[in-house]
């Protein structure tokens, strides 16, 4: 029930209280005491609304410890004649509004405000999907820690300091205006899609995938297109996950070891996920003019995900889709992607020419993508030895175990 309606609850509590760390604080707090209550009591008859009675009630109490407080200081600075008054400011007991907490009205505005607070440039990158996670995602710590393969106190602290940023910016909670919209828009989008690929295709750890954070980037990438319906890059990204995600059945064996795309099982693929996919796609073309980059990423899937092997899939055209990608959204991992569909498509000495070009401009050093796509090249063109060396040098690379056993064995059958 909370991960279903946090975002929810803390949204309407931020709105209430016009302190979004001290929204996230009461709903928590208001989680915790439900942890005691229910078992004891038994489940309420509307959870959402005594988890946002409750959430109120702390709120208040800590409005009114700010209150004495403040009070306390203004004696004290009367004591020391200097006859200052210091007042309670925004969030004090007098300030708190009596209107209707639960405005069903202004469920998906305060949703959308907590997203786009959530995910505010002014934190860093790691901080916004920690707190994403956490206040819209409706995980706790330990999930968050867990699924990142991270200590428990690094996700405590990242979200304690993205709040304290929060507050030291004066970052408002509400929704962007429409002139500020896309540019924060981007970074939303950037969130979802960072949680998402790290949860498909893990950077490091013993899994190759962690599917429960990636199906979590999922379901609120619908929540969003939900809220911006008229935003196309929205559904671009949304196209992308579920297309992806289709996949996920036939990714993994039943030891969890990864299985490439050419030896992948496709009838195990979720067509109900590509047929949704195949729609949001569809819906960011009718509400857009040409696909952004997710539209067009999305585009790609659609093309593995309605071919029958990966012999009949359309090459060409997916090439001319990474053509268009690189330059709407221009960078060393789509010029590597768009070298591997030449290599498929005109074949792998075409393919590798582009590697190689982008091996001597030194793009991506130090990632296990460049070895590991030259290495499969190479071994295509009979240029054994340099390809068991270039695996060899992917494998030391990466950061997965599972991923970094294929590129192992890859290398030793060389």
């Amino acid at each position: 029930m909370w991960r279903i309606e946090s975002s929810r609850i803390v949204g309407a509590l931020a709105r209430y209280t016009n302190d979004f760390a001290l929204a996230e604080d009461v709903a928590s707090e208001a989680l915790a005491e439900a942890l005691v209550a229910w078992p004891r009591d038994g489940v309420p008859r509307d959870p959402t609304a005594w988890l946002l009675a409750t959430g109120r009630r702390r709120a208040i109490d800590a409005f009114r410890r700010r209150a004495g407080r403040d009070e306390r200081y203004a004696a004290l600075a009367r004591d020391l004649g200097e006859g200052g008054v210091v007042t309670g400011g925004p969030g004090t007991a007098v300030e708190v509004s009596d209107d209707l907490l639960w405005d069903p009205d202004r469920i998906d505005d305060d949703r959308l405000a907590l997203l786009f607070v959530s995910c505010h440039p002014v934190l860093a990158k790691e901080a916004r999907v920690a707190l994403t996670l956490r206040v819209v995602g409706g995980l706790t710590s330990e999930e968050i820690a867990r699924a990142f393969l991270l200590p428990v106190p690094t996700v405590q602290a990242r979200i304690t300091r993205a709040k304290k940023t929060l507050a030291a910016a004066r970052v408002p909670f509400e929704v962007p205006t429409a002139a500020d919209r896309p540019e924060r828009l981007g970074s939303v989008l950037n969130v979802l899609y960072l949680i998402f690929s790290e949860g498909s295709t893990a950077s490091a750890g013993d899994d190759w995938m962690r599917p429960d954070l990636a199906y979590e980037a999922v379901r609120l990438a619908r929540v969003l297109t939900r809220l911006v319906p008229d935003e196309p890059e929205a559904h671009g990204l949304l196209a992308l996950l579920e297309l992806t995600a289709a996949r996920f059945p036939a990714r993994t064996g039943p030891d969890g070891e990864p299985v490439l795309l050419e030896d992948q099982d496709r009838r195990r693929w979720d067509r109900s996920a590509v047929g949704r996919g195949r729609d949001a796609l569809a819906r960011a073309v009718a509400v857009g003019r040409g696909l952004g980059p997710y539209g067009l990423q999305a585009a790609i899937a659609e093309q593995h995900d309605t071919a029958r092997s990966v012999a009949t899939t359309d090459w060409e055209r997916i090439v001319l889709l990474y053509e268009a990608l690189g330059r709407v959204a221009p960078s060393p991992v789509v010029e590597l992607n768009r070298a591997v569909a030449v290599a498929m498509a005109s074949g792998p000495a075409a393919g590798l020419a582009m590697v190689d070009d982008l091996v001597a401009r030194e793009v991506l050093s130090g990632s296990y993508l460049m070895p590991s796509v030259r290495g499969e090249l190479l071994a295509r063109l009979g240029r054994r030895d340099e390809a068991r060396e270039e695996l060899e040098l992917a494998a030391r690379l990466c950061g997965n175990a599972r991923e970094r056993g294929v590129l192992e064995r890859k290398a030793a059958g060389l």
